[in-house]
């Protein structure tokens, strides 16, 4: 369908109808924008509504025009850019310029070419990319020659038509005629007019909290700029300046429908805050409703002075009141809160120190009344590790900030728990330091999606044009949290001149205009009545200023307008005046001038303040320090010039426009004005910078890309940023990516580029990739391009660390050296990024010149020209540390910025050097760097650093070589002598002492030939003085090698005054490497104290390294044996149920496990099959030995555990064997043991029951014992493994029976030694397979970290790489992490579910659907456990109850979790193999040294045999993460093997004791030949080193070295037997017979320690009292290896209140584990309920160990006679069975039974309940007595029931002897005769101590333990048979009575060892010695009287 078409001529007439139309509607034109001079502004001020005329033109823009020849497509979109296209051209022309055209041009041209080629090479030149119009113009004009000029502009007006002329002619394109062309044109016209209009691209939107005045929505360019200045401004031209005058808005009232929010109507916690308001102002009220009844991320643009701290506070409170009880938006009316202070933390970011201080101030007054500590946290204010914890509120600046969160985990207590971050003056973005803000915002943000932590991100900002795109940045709701208030809300509304005075910058005219302009404002001021601030910008300027407003006033004759003297505070101000010590004061002030500047003291600051709000002073000059830190507010401000000097740029710049708009906030006095003036005078060059900075005309734009790859390294180090993907996100956070995609062009973005990718992604990884290059480039970080992966080195995250530009880090690379002198590094400091901007001032060259010329301020020759940065940096940086003050004002600047900078960078290059390992070089930078700190150079004396007088530090000085030692050598006489003055000598003597140096001992021990352990004592040798040391004292501890220096290991070592007088170890090892130097050094140097450091030389003169002799074992390919080779059908069933055929391991080994009786010693990796192995030898001794007994020893409850359960279910059952679990948890009696075929046992049980061999015949029925683990020979229990075996080769020699022994260990280097010692004869019986032969072969990955300050910090570090692994290794399969820590599970799982949060499906780790899911965490115990099983993640540790544990267990198994974390304990205890292991972390908390300690490397082994599933997969892997300084050492080891040592000589003693007592030993010959049998023997003569023999290595395996090893075994065991006799174990003849006494016997039945015993005998008295005996018990040494935790001395001090005897009653810290111990034995007789569950553990092993000791303390009593402390500890054994308290009423024991606290009731004997449970009527009056509830009655009754009635008589009373005869009455209840005793974690039998003694003189005679036997009392063997239910027992005690001549009494006590109070007492009279008779038949007659039975008392 076609439709006519308009001609142009018809469609112009309509048009202009249209316009008439519009005019005839009288429609109100809008207002001229300003009627006093329009002519003045410029096109760009101007809105562009209206084209300028009607041509069609104006609507097609230059690019549709150019298209006009081609078919085009209809719905191309008509754009309405900029000016450019009002060009206002003709509708059309008369030629075409086509090709047509130009061939005909070419024809007829002059130039001698041909036609044909011009034409070409004209379109060539047209058509060539991107060329300029110049460009173009002038290879034009080469080419056709300036004779024909016309051609040539010809061509480049209608360049576009003739380039799409060819393009068209190209593309096929037929020419168009001009008729067609116009028909073209009217039919784009006539669809243009037809289109609806399309919306505006750049509309404005709409917020609900945008207050501010009409406009009309087109205020803003694409950009963000402002077309105009606001209404009614005027610019005025003058004589010497131009001046804009922006008027002052009107004055802010209530809008419709607002009203101001009273404060009465808030809750108690804003009441609280706000005391002293009315109201919330109108700013704050439309504020409240989001700030403080909701959580959301918001920015409040507002002007200064409009109240927005009081807008923050609200939203402080808000967070504040999530932690209140009572919750104050529940409890309207409630006034006092509890406040949970400990979790949560707000950080206030204040751009400037002064604003911080300010904030810090306000806050801390406004919180103080809840108990929120408020504390500034600056470059100048460091807060300690406790303030930071105890402060809720934290103000900093944002590097600060920056530098804090960096560190990502040093203060991540800090970090993790911020909940609100507020951003004061966010308008810092376009600032050089918005960077760190971008930076700071951009991680906080990652954190919350990270994390999914709540943190509230609040930004405060004067008002800007662009707020909308600062809201994106912050991740604002921009329809709840935008909130912009215009100038309207003002306090007072300000009124602005802005003056630009004529003259060129920085000449002498341009300033004495600045001085006539200011002087003109100010008086015009004065005349109005004002009081005047001046702003300059140097304290020198304000005296200067005052100087000269005072004499142009003179000048000018209006003196009067500056005087006083009017003032009727006058007189006082002038008194106040005089006082002050500042001249220039004294001379101002009564002209009415002041001056105000930080370099004032604070009194004449403070005066200053008061006279000028007094108005005494009119005019007050100040520097900008008084706008920010002080609220002094004044009618008129004047900014006097706006160059500001800064240090950082080296040169003057702009003052900031953050400093204007706090100056002018400063304008205006809501009391006094209306208005406030504010004034600005600058050069005329800088006048448009301010007026559209100020007055908001300019977008604020970013300043990210500039610091891009500092702050990408900074993420890197992090951890943050991991691959080039994670660096676009978080370029995608910041605010450069906010406006990149709002303003592309002005970030070199073209439309192209950014319609192709919107979200710019292409950029971003562009950027990053950059960046990451250069990052790579200065070594700092790994980039692999292929991977796109990033990873930080070392170099990196130093620099992150301090702040390090990586331009700096360049250039420390190329010029570091190993050996570079002081002189070379203060050049290297000076070539520093950081100070290429200082530059060198004409006026500066002669001072700067003197200064190098002084060789006693500058030591160091400068080279290089005086106007290099370099140069004056490095004189400066002299100067400063030589404590020289420039005179001139910017060289002063340049110097505190050049110390400010220098401190910082010196520490980074002593890292740098640490990591580099110079040891030389360390020391070097490390002095140099305290030398900047302290301003003293290190060829000072070390006393520079005490306040002393100038003669005396001098005359040190002079005394060349005066030593810290020497003079502490010396008497204080003689050194007052010295410094030649009496009176110091005892200062100095006195500081000597406190001056802090360490003395070392260096022990050293080979562990192989190319590993060193070594072990240092670190002693601290000053006395501690707090003023000078605070509260602790670090130091760098560094080994190094004493002819290359290189450093072989380095240690931060913190001496804190808590600890000062322990015990001071630091352990590590060092690689050996030939050649060896003589000797190394280890240095401690202070970190702090110049001088005090300390060098001990460590020789290797007598250092043995041992042989590396491993033997290993080949894997040999053979045919795997089937089970049918057992030859054995009930075997072959049993072992066909789970394999076929026994693995290679297992089959190399079969015949000689299974048919050899040799001794086997078996070396191969967790995991690979020894259990079977081990069964193979059993099956041997149960065919060729029947009848006898097998011993399993685990080292390890839980692996006994494990192969009980094991075993009991799959051999015992099916074979029906009989086994039995020996372990401190479970003793069964000798009947079980006797009759099983199996015992598994721990080494410590069956230590103790073999030391009794000869009595015990089981244990020579023993004919394998199999040792699982021998390699923890090396450990704490490995000296009783050593006594074992070389017991069960002893027993085998003494009694011709052979006992097989089979040792089971992974992998170790010395296997000969280990067989050798086991008696494995040959090769036959050794097999020591390499770690790589598994049945699942491992790969292994050690991975090293930095060294980061903090156990928890680097736990931290370690999160990310865990889960990455996981993803990396393992996405699908089961994972465990192992962990150090019970609490480590906890927050490694915190952080893996917060990393799962960040993936597309965070419950990754979970297989299992949500109602099986609810299912089990019903069941689930534990918090923490709850929340990671929902996310597929299962805890493991001992921490857990029983079912928890089980639960996490089951799930793993059954692959519906993914992760199980876990402890140790798992590696060990619980055979739960996955197919990833990460070992995070191999250092765990040890309570006695009260420090980090390295894992042994068995259970780094252990937790790697968990790699690799047999069944499923076809290999394991395993990560091991670790420092990097032990990376090497598990590198070395995890594939050589360890080489296992003895450490039988740490405790040798004990067990010479045990087997003096045992009478195996009964000389010292014997004892000597005892160790012969031992490994310790045997390693002595291979590693003497290790164990501290002296020999040199030219006597080593020599006669010499035998004898030297013989004179060390003997000194060894002199010393133990020394120790024996001091603790009056054993007596020593000088024959050298042994013999043990009575208390040795002790001490080895009991299986205690000889300093247990030595202990008691040392506090043993007669008349103990309970608490004695419970605190003697309590430091048994058995309790010295219970576990205090980290943190546990809180929980103990805890507890300690709550208990009867305070945790101080024995003089020991909280930490210490016997107060530990003696606080759980008083909660279990108190019955309290523990704080967590690791003490249940704890409790129950102190419970474990209680009894033996106090039985041996019973024991010890009546060794030593003492009744009274006897019976004592009996009331003690009965407390603790019972878990109550002696003095307590004992039928509390019984169930049902509560009593008050108050009981008033008489205690009832439990005997006598016994009795009355005979007679139910009376025990039933009972239980209502003690109100029973009926539903206990029946358990009540039953306790009752068991407890004994017991009818107790002596008789066959003989003078030597009496018979106490015990018959129970009541009849026995529970089997086995067990006691009722809930409350004790192991069943416990009836027993009772039978003890004669006398009362009256309180000695015991004889003691004596009875417990009853069965009917029959013995079986036919001879054993006693135990008791049965329903037996009546009777047991006889006969007690032999020494020998006495007269008659006696005695009293016969017989007392129960488990009831509370349970005692019966008889008297016995003893007849004297008997009267010899003889009769006639001479046979003696012996006169007996009988036995009495005895009355009950």
């Amino acid at each position: 369908m076609t439709t006519p078409s308009l001609s142009l001529e018809e469609w112009r007439a309509q048009v202009s109808a249209m316009k008439s139309a519009v005019a005839s509607a009288n429609l109100k034109p809008s207002p001229p924008t300003n009627s006093d001079n329009e002519g003045d502004w410029t096109d760009d001020e101007i809105e562009p509504r209206h084209p300028r005329n009607g041509d069609i033109w104006d609507f097609i823009s230059d690019d549709d025009d150019d298209d006009l020849l081609a078919d085009s497509d209809d719905s191309e979109d008509i754009s309405s850019g900029g000016d450019d296209q009002f060009s206002g051209r003709p509708s059309s022309s008369e030629t075409v310029y086509d090709l047509n055209w130009l061939a005909a041009k070419c024809q007829n041209h002059p130039s001698g070419l041909d036609a044909q080629a011009l034409e070409g090479q004209i379109l060539e030149i047209l058509t060539a990319g991107k060329r300029s119009e110049e460009e173009v113009q002038s290879q034009l004009t080469d080419l056709i020659g300036f004779d024909d000029l016309d051609f040539v502009v010809e061509l480049s007006l209608h360049r576009g038509e003739v380039v799409a002329a060819a393009a068209s002619e190209r593309s096929g394109t037929r020419l168009l005629t001009k008729a067609q062309r116009q028909e073209q044109l009217r039919e784009r016209d006539r669809l243009h007019k037809g289109r609806k209009l399309q919306q505006a691209r750049e509309k404005e939107e709409e917020y609900p909290h945008v207050y501010k005045q009409y406009h009309g929505g087109n205020t803003l360019s694409h950009s963000g700029h402002k077309y105009k200045l606001p209404p009614n401004s005027q610019r005025l031209e003058f004589e010497k300046h131009e001046e804009y005058v922006i008027p002052a808005g009107r004055a802010g009232t209530l809008w419709p429908g607002h009203r101001l929010v009273s404060i009465k109507e808030l809750d108690g916690l804003c009441r609280g805050t706000f005391r002293g308001y009315e109201s919330l102002n109108r700013m704050q009220s439309l504020v409240y409703p989001v700030a403080y009844k909701t959580g959301e991320n918001m920015l409040i643009c507002a002007p200064t002075g409009a109240g927005k701290t009081d807008a923050a506070m609200l939203t402080v409170l808000q967070t504040v009141g999530q932690y209140l009880t009572p919750n104050p938006g529940e409890v309207h009316d409630a006034s006092e809160f509890g406040v949970d202070l400990a979790e949560f933390k707000i950080v206030y970011v204040a751009p400037m120190k002064a604003l911080a201080a300010e904030i810090t101030e306000k806050l801390g007054k406004r919180l103080a009344w809840l108990g929120v500590r408020v504390r500034e946290y600056t470059g100048d204010m460091h807060l300690t590790k406790r303030e930071v914890v105890e402060t809720q509120v934290i103000v900093t600046t944002p590097e600060k900030w920056d530098v804090v969160t960096r560190k990502g985990t040093g203060d991540t207590e800090l970090v993790q728990k911020v909940r609100l971050l507020i951003i004061d003056e966010v308008h810092m973005l376009h600032d050089e330091r918005g960077a760190v803000l971008e930076s700071l915002v951009a991680r906080t943000q990652r954190q919350v999606e990270s994390t999914q932590s709540l943190i509230r991100i609040v930004g405060l900002s004067a008002t800007l044009p662009n707020y909308v795109d600062v809201a994106d940045f912050l991740g604002v709701n921009k329809q709840r949290g935008l909130f912009y208030f215009d100038s309207s809300f003002r306090p007072v509304p300000l009124e602005q001149h802005f003056l630009g005075v004529k003259g060129k910058a920085g000449t002498k005219q341009s300033r004495d205009n600045i001085d006539e302009v200011a002087f003109e404002k100010v008086r015009e001021m004065l005349e109005e009545g004002h009081q005047v601030m001046v702003f300059v910008h140097s304290r020198r300027d304000t005296q200067a200023t005052a100087k000269m407003l005072y004499e142009k006033a003179t000048d000018q004759a209006c003196v009067g307008l500056f005087d006083p003297s009017g003032s009727e505070k006058f007189e006082a101000a002038m008194r106040d005046v005089k006082q002050t010590k500042a001249r220039e004061i004294r001379d101002l002030v009564p002209k009415g001038l002041g001056i105000h500047h930080a370099g004032m003291a604070r009194s004449d600051r403070n005066l200053m303040e008061r006279l000028f709000g007094e108005g005494v002073i009119k005019v007050l000059c100040c520097t900008a320090t008084l706008a920010w830190g002080v609220n002094l507010p004044a009618a008129a401000v004047v900014i006097k010039g706006t160059q500001v000097y800064s240090a950082q740029e080296g040169k003057f710049v702009d003052l900031g426009i953050l400093d204007v708009l706090q100056i002018f906030g400063r304008a205006g006095r809501p009391q006094f004005e209306d208005t406030g003036i504010g004034m600005i005078c600058t050069t005329h060059d800088r006048l448009a910078h301010y007026l559209t900075a100020v007055t908001d005309q300019l977008p604020i734009e970013s300043k990210f890309s500039a610091k891009l790859v500092d702050n990408l390294n900074a993420e890197i180090a992090l951890g943050t940023v991991t691959s080039i993907n994670d660096a676009v996100k978080w370029i995608g956070y910041s605010y450069l990516f906010v406006r990149m995609r709002r303003n592309p062009m002005a970030y070199g973005i073209d439309w192209s580029e950014y319609s192709d990718d919107p979200q710019l992604v292409q950029r971003r990884r562009k950027l990053a990739i950059q960046a990451a290059r250069t990052l790579r480039q200065s070594q700092m970080i790994i980039f692999n391009e292929t991977t796109e992966e990033l990873r930080s080195k070392d170099i990196g995250r130093i620099a992150s660390q301090y702040y390090i530009q990586h331009t700096s880090i360049q250039i420390f690379n190329s010029l570091m050296k190993w050996d570079s002198a002081e002189k070379d590094i203060l050049m290297m400091i000076a070539m520093s990024g950081e100070f290429d901007n200082i530059q060198s001032r004409n006026n500066e060259a002669d001072e700067l010149s003197r200064m190098r010329a002084n060789q006693h301020f500058i030591p160091y020759e400068i080279k290089g020209s005086i106007d290099t940065p370099q140069t004056k940096t490095n004189i400066l940086l002299q100067a400063y540390i030589s404590r020289l003050q420039p005179e001139d004002f910017a060289l002063t600047n340049d110097l505190n910025y050049v110390a400010q900078q220098a401190g910082r960078i010196c520490r980074a290059l002593f890292m740098i050097a640490l990591n580099r390992r110079w040891g030389y070089q360390c020391l070097v930078l490390l002095t140099m760097a305290k030398s900047i700190e302290k301003r003293i150079w290190a060829f000072q004396h070390p006393f520079h650093q005490f306040d002393l007088p100038k003669p005396v530090l001098n005359s040190l000085d002079a005394k060349e070589a005066l030593s810290i030692e020497l003079m502490r050598e010396m008497e204080p006489a003689e050194i007052g002598n010295l410094v030649n003055n009496f009176k110091m000598g005892h200062k100095i003597a006195k500081l000597l002492d406190n001056f802090p140096t360490l003395s070392i001992e260096a022990e050293i021990a080979p562990l192989n030939r190319d590993v060193l352990r070594i072990r240092l004592l670190v002693t601290p040798d000053f006395r501690w003085n707090d003023y000078l040391h605070g509260t602790s004292e670090s130091y760098y501890i560094w080994v190094e090698n004493s002819e290359t220096s290189e450093i072989y290991h380095h240690e931060f070592f913190i001496l804190s005054r808590r600890r000062l007088h322990d015990d001071h170890e630091l352990n590590f090892t060092i690689p050996l490497s030939d050649p060896l130097p003589n000797q190394i050094y280890v240095r401690a140097v202070s970190d702090r104290w110049l001088g005090a450091e300390t060098v001990t030389a460590v020789s290797f003169q007598h250092l043995i390294r041992p042989d590396t002799e491993s033997v290993y074992t080949d894997l040999l390919n053979l045919q795997p044996l089937p089970v049918s080779a057992l030859k054995n059908p009930a075997l072959e069933e049993l072992y066909a149920q789970r394999f076929r055929y026994f693995n290679p391991m297992q089959t190399q080994l079969f015949h000689t496990l299974y048919h050899r009786p040799v001794n086997v010693l078996l070396g191969s990796p967790t995991g690979s099959g020894k259990t079977v192995a081990a069964e193979l030898a059993m099956w041997w001794a149960f065919r060729e030995r029947p009848g006898s007994k097998v011993v399993y020893i685990a080292p390890m409850k839980a692996l006994v555990r494990e192969r009980v359960k094991d075993w009991g279910d799959r051999l015992a059952k099916p074979l029906g064997l009989r086994l039995v679990e020996l372990t401190g948890d479970n003793t069964p009696d000798t009947r079980t043991i006797q009759d099983a075929d199996i015992i598994i046992t721990t080494p410590e049980k069956w230590d103790g029951i073999s030391r009794s061999w000869q009595t015990r015949g089981y244990v020579r029925k023993v004919s394998l014992v199999v040792i699982d683990e021998i390699h923890l020979l090396a450990g704490d229990r490995g000296p009783i493994l050593e006594i074992i075996v070389s017991r069960m080769n002893y027993i085998a020699a003494s009694t011709k029976n052979a006992v097989r022994l089979l040792g089971m260990s992974t992998a170790c280097a010395n296997a000969t030694d280990l067989g050798n010692w086991l008696g494995v004869k040959g090769e036959e019986g050794l097999f020591n397979f390499r770690h790589s032969v598994r049945p699942v072969p491992l790969e292994l990955y050690i991975d090293g970290f930095p060294e980061v300050r903090g156990f928890c910090p680097l736990m931290q570090s370690m999160n990310r790489p865990t889960f990455l692994a996981i993803l990396n290794h393992s996405p699908e399969k089961p994972v465990i992490v192992f962990v150090p820590s019970r609490r480590q599970t906890r927050l490694t799982a915190k952080d893996l579910i917060n990393l799962c949060g960040m993936e597309d499906n965070p419950r990754r780790f979970l297989s299992m659907d949500e109602d099986d899911l609810q299912g089990i965490l019903s069941r689930v115990k534990d918090e923490a456990l709850k929340e990671a099983i929902s996310f597929g993640i299962g805890l493991h540790h001992a921490g857990l109850v029983e079912g928890d544990r089980q639960i996490a267990e089951e799930l793993f198994l059954n692959n519906k979790i993914q992760i199980l974390i876990a402890t140790s304990t798992l590696a060990w205890g619980v055979n739960l193999p996955a197919h990833l292991v990460v070992v995070k972390g191999t250092q765990f908390y040890d309570a006695k040294i009260e420090a980090y300690k390295d894992m042994d490397l068995t259970d780094v082994l252990q937790m790697l045999g968990r790699a690799g599933r047999p069944q499923f997969d076809s290999s394991g892997v395993a990560r091991i993460f670790t420092q990097d300084s032990k990376k090497d050492f598990y590198k070395h080891f995890l594939h050589t093997g360890f080489p296992v040592e003895s450490s039988l000589h740490t405790v040798l003693d004990n067990h010479l004791c045990a087997e003096i007592c045992a009478e195996t030993i009964i000389t010292k010959q014997d004892a000597l030949d005892y160790l012969t049998w031992t490994f310790f023997f045997r390693r002595l003569h291979k590693n003497p080193s290790y164990y501290g023999l002296e020999i040199s290595a030219e006597e080593h395996n020599t006669t010499t070295a035998q004898q030297l090893a013989n004179e060390f075994m003997i000194s060894m065991v002199d010393s133990s037997l020394h120790e024996l006799t001091v603790s009056k174990c054993v007596e020593v003849y000088p024959n050298g017979d042994v013999d043990p006494t009575p208390l040795g016997k002790i001490m080895s039945y009991y299986y205690l320690s000889h300093k247990t015993i030595r202990q008691l005998v040392k506090k043993a008295k007669p008349q103990a009292a309970f608490i004695d005996v419970l605190s003697w018990m309590s430091i048994a040494t058995e309790y010295d290896e219970l576990p205090v935790r980290h943190n546990e001395d809180l929980i103990n001090a805890e507890l300690s209140k709550n208990l009867p005897f305070p945790g101080t009653a024995f003089g020991l810290p909280m930490w210490d584990p016997h107060v530990k111990a003696f606080l759980l034995l008083q909660a279990h007789m108190s019955g309290i309920t523990l704080p967590i569950t690791d003490y249940v553990g704890d409790q129950t092993s102190v419970l474990d160990q209680s009894v033996r000791i106090i039985q041996a303390g019973i024991d010890v009593m009546a060794e030593l006679g003492y009744l009274s402390s006897l019976k004592s500890f009996v009331s003690l054994l009965q407390a603790v069975k019972g878990g109550i308290w002696p003095d307590e009423d004992p039928v509390s024991l019984l169930p049902g039974v509560s009593l008050p606290t108050n009981n008033k009731r008489k205690p009832t004997p439990l005997q006598d309940i016994a009795r009355m449970s005979r007679n139910q009527n009376q025990l039933d009056r009972l239980a209502r007595e003690l109100h029973v509830p009926s539903s206990a009655i029946a358990k009540f009754k039953k306790a009752a029931a068991c407890l004994p009635d017991v009818n107790v008589s002596v008789d066959d009373v003989r003078n030597t002897s009496l018979t106490v005869t015990l018959r129970r009455q009541n009849p026995i209840t529970e089997r086995e005769g067990r006691i009722y005793a809930p409350k004790y974690p192991k069943p416990q039998t009836e027993g009772y101590f039978v003890i004669v003694g006398d009362l009256a003189t309180d000695e015991v005679v004889a003691v004596k333990r009875v417990g009853w036997s069965g009917r029959q009392a013995r079986d036919k063997n001879g054993k006693r048979n135990p008791v049965e239910v329903g037996d009546r027992p009777t047991a006889r005690a006969v007690i032999k009575l020494p020998e006495w001549e007269g008659k006696r009494r005695y009293d016969v006590l017989v007392v129960s060892d488990g009831y509370v109070g349970v005692e019966w007492g008889v008297k016995a009279d003893v007849p004297g010695k008997p009267v010899v008779d003889v009769d006639v038949g001479g046979k003696e007659k012996g006169k007996m009287p009988q036995g009495q039975e005895g009355e009950m008392s």
